[in-house]
């Protein structure tokens, strides 16, 4: 156990599951759209965000974390406001879904340029997250790490180009996991490293061919 096991995370409460774990998906899926504060938001709550969320600001909780907010912002009570001020249009729905953790939420966010980005993931306890579906594959990272997002087509070369680019910049890498759609198709690598990707390193990815897309997710 570490500290954060024995009195949880610093934050703006309630509750570290419901509002801190609820910002930290926010903040998460605007890194993965990668165009700041995303234009409109379609938010999907289940289990219990949906039937206590409304008490415990896992709405306002998320939104904030869609502005860039911190678990710990001051800010976070007045996120709607602010979302507006903004240009974040945005909803809420409540929905059932089986088998899923409890506190599940799914963000369809829609960028300025008209990008599109689906994230479904779970707070799981003392501010914690897993992401576990982007775009319609399943996958699973918890953005406590240096996380690379990459979105590739599924061919031959793709993860050992990544990987010698990560190697000639020093950047070791902590866990690599791939899913993908079907094979031929797209492909989502999950790279945790030991130290930050910079900007320049994901548009270096980014640029590579048979590569779609790539963000990183620092961890806060």
């Amino acid at each position: 156990m570490d500290i954060f096991d024995l009195i949880g995370p610093v934050m703006v409460g309630p509750s570290s599951s419901h509002t801190a774990g609820a910002v930290r998906l926010g903040r998460t899926a605007r890194r993965l759209l990668g165009e700041g504060t995303p234009c409109r938001a379609d938010i999907t709550l289940f289990g219990s965000f949906a039937a206590t969320g409304r008490g415990h600001g896992t709405d306002k909780a998320i939104v904030a974390g869609l502005l860039g907010m911190h678990p710990d912002d001051e800010r976070i009570p007045r996120s709607f406001e602010l979302a507006w001020e903004q240009g974040l249009d945005f909803s809420f729905e409540l929905r059932e879904l089986r088998a899923a953790h409890p506190n599940t939420a799914r963000l369809d966010l829609t960028g300025e340029s008209g990008k599109r980005l689906s994230m479904t993931g779970a707070s799981v306890g003392g501010g914690r997250i897993e992401v576990r579906e982007l775009d319609g594959i399943a996958l699973s990272f918890s953005a406590e790490k240096p996380t690379l997002i990459i979105r590739n087509e599924d061919q031959p070369g793709s993860i050992s180009i990544v990987s010698a680019v990560l190697a000639n910049l020093g950047i070791n890498i902590a866990t690599f996991h791939v899913n993908r759609s079907s094979r031929g198709g797209q492909a989502i690598m999950v790279i945790e490293c030991d130290s930050p990707v910079s900007q320049g390193t994901v548009n270096t990815i980014a640029a590579m061919q048979g590569i779609i897309s790539a963000a990183a997710v620092d961890a806060d």
